[in-house]
């Protein structure tokens, strides 16, 4: 069972402890050049986009350079709030920094809503989940298509009319819901990697799933929930002053 918990060191490293983790900055030089690169290929390319070039490298820091990024090492719950910033922060701020107008002809946002969400469902079955911890190419495969897939549903959500891209925020918002309850009431612990690390976190290893469960459901469903809200209302707003006194 020792030899157990050594098992599983993800890009970010092994599980920290909680008295160590916020010591736990990832200065992989690598990673630091690329997003060095990437900011000054920005600015050079988009230069009315730099305060959002700025934000989502800082937001690129947050998560894979910060201490951050080996708390999801330790806890499901670190992972999966994790994700959710990947889609709901990170992939609209690097639409935004790249200046993006689409041009090319692209998916309709009913098939980018099913492409965002199988990407997002697949990296949580647990054996590909495990995987992903064990391999740095397959936790970078993971990052990238998260991210990748949920900028092109945002590209797509931003040119949809209002109701349906109410409605594609609302899909999102179901099928966020649903792997979050199945998480929840999974009954049991499904991932691996975290079994011997919650504990050292005063969790065991089926209550750090379920918070993590919790967070994707009510945090990631309703942050949908509430941008559904407000491009409705928005859209509402339009039509009425368009009306005729």
């Amino acid at each position: 069972m020792t030899n157990d918990a050594f098992a599983w060191v993800p890009y970010c490293g092994a599980a920290p402890l909680p008295a160590e983790w916020f010591m736990r900055w990832n200065f992989d030089p690598v990673l630091i050049l690329a997003i060095i690169g990437l900011l000054a290929a920005g600015h050079a390319w988009r230069r009315h986009a730099r305060r959002w070039q700025w934000a989502a490298a800082g937001v690129a820091v947050l998560l894979f350079v910060s201490p951050l990024c080996a708390l999801g090492s330790a806890l499901f719950t670190a992972r999966v709030a994790h994700h959710l910033v990947l889609s709901l922060v990170l992939a609209p701020l690097c639409l935004a920094a790249l200046g993006a107008r689409t041009r090319r002809k692209m998916p309709s946002l009913a098939v980018l809503t099913g492409v965002q969400a199988a990407v997002f469902w697949a990296w949580h079955v647990p054996p590909v989940y495990e995987a992903a911890m064990r391999s740095d190419a397959l936790y970078w495969a993971m990052q990238l298509s998260i991210t990748g897939s949920a900028m092109a549903w945002w590209a797509a959500l931003r040119r949809a009319p209002a109701i349906a891209g109410t409605a594609g925020l609302l899909a999102t918002m179901v099928q966020m819901g649903l792997l979050g309850a199945l998480i929840v009431f999974a009954g049991r612990p499904l991932y691996a990697p975290h079994w011997f690390s919650a504990p050292a976190w005063g969790l065991s290893p089926l209550e750090d799933q379920q918070i993590a469960g919790l967070v994707m459901w009510v945090a990631g469903s309703g942050a949908y929930l509430l941008l559904a809200a407000v491009l409705l209302y928005r859209a509402l707003g339009r039509q009425t002053a368009l009306r005729p006194a």
